[in-house]
């Protein structure tokens, strides 16, 4: 007879959180549509809800940088929480990189695109990526991490 301790192995997820442009301002810039928390102090909050889940954070406001990293998450990551900001709507080079790697991506906005100005009603990037979450505040890049954690079948 074989008397021992058995535990499921279950292999953490790993997600990556790219923030673009100005997303570095927040709980400073706008505090009427982005709120008053700054990033960081959200991101603490995320991880501790999320312990069995590792967390990466990139933020640039360089289009070419976020590029990289979402080609550089690819293989690495199990999932992609991205806000573009404003290349959300104009960055055809995001919505390639993408589309050029096989992890899954979800769209998140702070505020609904589709409430605020006519020109931030398209989203380049929303038919490259898995979903979209928006007009939430913070809360929908919680939703984002739900998202790939109901995906992957963790959740």
């Amino acid at each position: 007879m074989f008397c021992g301790i058995f535990f499921t192995y279950r292999q953490m997820m790993k997600i990556i959180i790219i923030n673009g442009p100005n997303l570095n301002l927040l709980g400073k810039r706008e505090p009427g549509i982005y709120g008053h928390t700054s990033f960081d102090a959200f991101y603490d909050t995320l991880k501790k809800r999320y312990p069995h889940t590792a967390f990466d954070y990139f933020q640039s406001n360089c289009e070419g940088e976020l590029i990289d990293a979402i080609q550089q998450a690819d293989g690495v990551y199990d999932g992609i929480v991205l806000n573009a900001g404003g290349y959300t709507h104009t960055s055809v080079a995001i919505a390639d990189a993408i589309g050029s790697v096989d992890v899954p991506v979800v769209e998140v906005h702070i505020s609904s695109i589709l409430a605020r100005e006519q020109f931030r009603h398209t989203s380049l990037i929303a038919p490259k990526c898995v979903g979209s979450i928006m007009g939430f505040g913070l809360d929908s890049y919680t939703l984002g991490v739900e998202a790939l954690l109901l995906r992957a079948g963790v959740k």
